[in-house]
């Protein structure tokens, strides 16, 4: 498929077409500019120079054109790449769990099964039925964050240690892990926002920690209040995160390498959830390596103020 190719081509082209149109206009500047010198001592010197002015800014508007255009190009091959990775995940994603489900009805209904094999199939069905359900949730969630903005009046201050104490329940479940594998210290604070938008928020980053960790993962939670604002610290310990991608992991659709070959799932829309979130509610999020081990940070600042009980657990 085209949007799977090299950009070396179009930009080559792109490059060239610039070089010449840089060259036409020095020439042309030139040929004005000997004109006007060879008819200075004539009236018609300035219409030369009037000439050589309009034609100077007409070739920098239509450069100016051309670099855009150029830049236009580019961006939107890379967002059908990244259209065609979404497709292929969300395949992905749908096609295992229904193939599962297919497998394991299609037992169940050749031939008896009893006992604790059929709780297992039971189990297991379940299982990919919440991952379906996740899946299209977070579908529905990143249609609802393009929709016209949420009515302000619905809002309400959400404690974020209550929050933290959800999603690492949920997720450790949902992951089969302990949760004594999170380090957790929360000064509790509150955030002015639909209670759902941080639930999104906080799980989203908690799931791409888990995931992206280390056989052995380590999943550090700091929360803390400094100028009222919530400063959420969420770090894992693997392999962490190349300077040149810590902008492009935040972009619709993006996940790094081929989708056919990747082993860990989703479908690239979490962490563009995460930071549409934090633009709507005027906040910020970096990226950065941990210090004293591998592994990266992800750092939100989000408007906040102390909650009545701010104690750090």
């Amino acid at each position: 498929m085209f949007e799977r190719k090299s950009l070396k081509w179009p930009i080559l082209v792109a490059i060239l077409m610039i070089v010449m149109l840089v060259g036409l206009t020095i020439g042309w500047v030139l040929l004005n500019v000997f004109s006007a010198l060879d008819a200075e001592k004539t009236s018609r010197s300035a219409i030369y120079w009037i000439l050589l002015s309009v034609g100077a800014v007409f070739f920098a508007c239509l450069l100016a054109g051309v670099i855009l255009y150029l830049i236009w190009i580019i961006q939107n091959i890379n967002l059908n790449r990244r259209q065609s990775n979404f497709i292929d995940a969300v395949t992905h994603e749908l096609k295992t769990p229904i193939a599962s489900l297919k497998l394991y009805l299609q037992t169940l209904n050749r031939r008896e099964v009893q006992g604790p094999q059929r709780q297992e199939f039971y189990a297991t069905m379940m299982e990919d039925v919440d991952r379906l359900d996740r899946l299209i949730n977070q579908l529905l969630d990143v249609a609802r964050l393009q929709r016209d903005k949420q009515d302000l009046d619905a809002k309400d201050w959400v404690s974020l240690r209550e929050l933290v104490d959800e999603c690492v329940s949920r997720l450790a479940k949902q992951h089969s892990v302990s949760t004594d594998l999170f380090r957790i210290e929360i000064e509790d604070c509150q955030v002015l926002a639909h209670r759902i938008d941080i639930d999104v928020l906080l799980g989203n980053l908690l799931d791409n920690a888990i995931k992206y960790s280390a056989q052995e993962p380590e999943i550090e939670v700091r929360i803390t209040f400094q100028n009222d604002s919530a400063l959420i610290a969420i770090s894992d310990n693997g392999q962490g995160i190349p300077r040149h991608l810590r902008r492009k992991i935040f972009w619709r659709f993006y996940r790094a390498g081929d989708e056919l070959e990747r082993r860990k799932p989703g479908v690239g829309l979490g962490l563009f959830l995460v930071r549409s979130i934090v633009e709507r509610l005027k906040g910020s999020i970096v990226v950065s390596e941990r210090i004293e081990q591998p592994g990266a940070t992800f750092l939100v600042t989000l408007p906040a103020r102390r909650a009545p009980s701010g104690d750090i657990v």
